[in-house]
């Protein structure tokens, strides 16, 4: 089956026959201008990396549909607007990603007011810090709903639509740093977004037979609203608010210090990696999760080259490849 990541001028003559709302269908007479590209679905796309990931999709040709939580509908008709004035077509579909239902009619009306979907991008997630022991069963509940089972239902029901489609697709998970290595004070995230991965890979072998590609995006720290809790008066990273543990804030200020890219990201970063993995070039890769590349520690490398001895008959310091692949980010 060959892989086309947008419908044909005829289906999109046949989807957009009569002119709607200005978040509805889009008018015939606009088709080549607006509707070149495919049709994206961003959820939690009401500020931050969504809010980016729309935008960069909308100036990249694609029309959108926009989603976030119902009470965020003032911030994503704004949004709108912003595509709007692009030239795209956008609508609204307001949803809890952690609920099966809405899921399901979140990407049924979308389907319905644009025409189809070609590009899922399930974005939306929460974090929380605390320590194992300090955290809850209900922090760590509403975390793994959010992050994990509103991925899982953003597949899914994306997954058939494209199938029935029959044109392939695009699905993209947001991952995190953290879902390639364990972050102290972030049980429930790290575990969350860990989860993102296995079910990118896992969707990746099962969708590839209808042209569908499945990756994931893993940012490290981006300048959003959900980073601004991390910060003190001056913009910097209070670590001593995070975290109370002295040797658990002591390893994150030795990890930040060793990146090699000292600055915070912005959603724009991010987003410029969404575009390329909904592109038509991208057809060639799925499975993938796309990170930030983390320094370890000099004192970190030599534990791990301690720790390399304990399985070699002779003592002798030769990687160990089971360790080298959980460190490999």
């Amino acid at each position: 089956m060959g892989y086309r990541l947008g419908p044909t001028l005829e289906g999109l003559l046949a989807l957009n026959s009569s002119p709607s709302d200005s978040h509805g269908a889009c008018d015939r007479s606009l088709i080549c201008k607006r509707c070149a590209r495919g049709i994206a679905l961003i959820t939690g796309s009401a500020q931050g990396i969504g809010r980016g990931i729309a935008l960069r999709l909308a100036r990249d040709g694609f029309n959108v549909a926009l989603n976030d939580l119902p009470n965020k509908d003032a911030k994503l008709e704004a949004v709108a607007t912003e595509i709007e004035s692009l030239g795209r077509q956008v609508c609204v579909v307001p949803a809890d990603v952690t609920v099966d239902k809405q899921v399901k009619g979140m990407v049924d009306d979308a389907v319905t007011r644009l025409g189809g979907l070609d590009v899922m991008v399930a974005n939306a997630g929460v974090v929380e810090f605390a320590s194992l022991v300090s955290s809850t069963v209900e922090s760590w509940d509403r975390t793994l709903s959010v992050n994990a089972r509103g991925a899982y239902l953003c597949y899914k029901y994306a997954a058939i639509q494209m199938i029935e489609q029959g044109r392939g697709g695009r699905i993209i998970g947001a991952s995190s740093i953290a879902g390639k290595m364990g972050f102290a004070h972030n049980s429930s995230y790290t575990a969350s977004k860990f989860a993102i991965r296995g079910l990118t890979q896992a969707a990746a072998v099962e969708l590839g037979q209808y042209g569908i590609t499945v990756n994931a995006y893993a940012p490290g720290p981006i300048q959003t609203n959900m980073i601004e809790i991390m910060l003190d008066e001056s913009g910097n990273v209070n670590y001593e608010q995070l975290i109370d543990n002295p040797s658990s804030r002591k390893w994150y200020m030795s990890l930040v210090e060793n990146v090699p890219i000292k600055h915070i990201g912005q959603p724009e970063d991010i987003a410029s990696i969404v575009s390329y993995l909904a592109s038509k070039e991208a057809h060639f890769m799925t499975g993938q999760c796309v990170g930030r590349f983390v320094l370890l520690h000099t004192a970190d490398l030599s534990f791990l080259l301690d720790f390399c001895r304990w399985g070699n008959e002779d003592g002798l310091r030769r990687p160990c490849k089971q360790l080298l692949c959980y460190y490999s980010l």
